[in-house]
């Protein structure tokens, strides 16, 4: 249960286990490849095109940076959140400027204030913004955001490896450049695949680079033509693909899935709060993680050892300026189910319980009243 990576349905699991062909020669996997990539664009209700990268979540937040920053770019870098101030690393890396818009971590990114930055300073090449930043939960009105960016003329880098799916995100209603987002997460399939969704004006930006990508990995125009010259820039790992394939199919298939996401997140807010514990955010709550501040008198490591030791149950700590601080629990994708939630609750009350600390409320009955 927890922030990622989530539970593998059993039909992912098997289809990765079949037998695959020669990804860099077979016609018929360039097809299947394609096929699976105009599955996610469908999926995001957009016409941009999709591609899939070997490589976690994180390959996409790189790749989109790499092949975007020349020497001396200025790059905007919404900080509202661990991930989102992260970016500036891979500006930096790469040899742009990270210019940060830092706002507090407990709530999202206010519109209005960023535009009134924005007509002061707006001489940004592009600019990056996490959807959901997973260590507080904290959700940012992406859509709204990537248009604010479009009226200065500023590209947008969105992370959503941790919102989408689980959260509502309709990309052709957006301004968004390059979309990222990550297998582990919400569609539940193994961890290795990153897939990113790239408009034509962020192409356009990247071949009229006054240098050359400094990255072969993470270098997006190698991927670009993949299907006209049937060749791809590495291997292309097909089990997990095969895999990725049926965790797609499992999401179009289920009409109630975000529905469920929304439901489930806010059933298991309100039991929290009935018991006495505090959630970290003020606002901007996510329909796929819960983070819960730890109270006093017990610590990270005791409560997820304990949970892990004598329940068999992972939930996620944190790290960075969250570390020893919050616990989150992951309810997207197979994890956004009521049972496993209900018996995820039952066992952190026990947990913090034998610890001396009260709670005033029986969460798992609270949860499933609140369902």
């Amino acid at each position: 249960m927890t922030a990622g990576p989530t539970q593998v349905r059993e039909n992912v699991r098997l289809e990765r286990s079949k037998e695959f062909t020669n990804p860099d020669i077979d016609p018929k996997f360039f097809d299947f490849y394609k096929e699976t990539c105009e599955l996610l664009s469908k999926a995001m209700h957009t016409d941009t095109k999709a591609f899939i990268l070997g490589g976690e979540g994180i390959l996409g937040l790189e790749a989109a940076c790499a092949s975007l920053t020349e020497e001396g770019d200025r790059v905007l870098v919404i900080d509202n959140g661990i991930f989102g101030k992260g970016f500036a690393d891979f500006v930096s890396m790469y040899g742009g400027e990270p210019v940060l818009f830092s706002s507090d971590y407990r709530n999202p990114v206010n519109v209005d204030e960023l535009r009134d930055f924005l007509l002061k300073d707006s001489d940004f090449k592009y600019a990056t913004v996490v959807h959901c930043d997973t260590p507080s939960g904290v959700m940012n009105d992406v859509e709204s955001i990537s248009k604010l960016f479009d009226e200065f003329g500023i590209l947008t880098v969105c992370d959503s490896v941790a919102g989408m799916f689980g959260e509502p995100l309709d990309v052709s209603n957006s301004k968004i450049d390059i979309l990222c987002g990550g297998s582990q997460k919400a569609l539940s399939a193994p961890p290795g695949l990153t897939m990113v969704w790239v408009s034509d004006r962020a192409f356009e930006a990247m071949q009229n680079r006054k240098t050359p990508i400094k990255a072969f990995y993470a270098n997006l125009l190698f991927i670009k033509d993949y299907y006209e010259n049937q060749w791809f820039p590495y291997t292309m790992p097909a089990s997990d693909i095969m895999g990725l394939r049926v965790a797609i199919d499992n999401y179009l298939e289920d009409a109630d899935f975000q529905n469920r996401h929304k439901q489930l997140a806010k059933a298991t807010r309100a039991a929290v709060e009935k018991a006495g514990l505090k959630l970290y955010l003020e606002s901007g709550y996510s329909n796929n993680v819960t983070v819960i501040e730890i109270p006093e008198g017990i610590t990270e490591d005791e409560i997820l050892s304990r949970l892990r030791d004598e329940f068999g149950i992972l939930i996620s700590g944190c790290f960075d300026v969250l570390k020893g601080k919050v616990v989150r629990i992951g309810h997207m994708g197979e994890n956004a189910n009521k049972e496993d939630l209900a018996q995820t609750l039952e066992a952190l009350q026990k947990v913090l319980e034998a610890s001396g600390i009260k709670l005033t409320c029986n969460m798992r009955d609270e949860f499933l009243l609140a369902c």
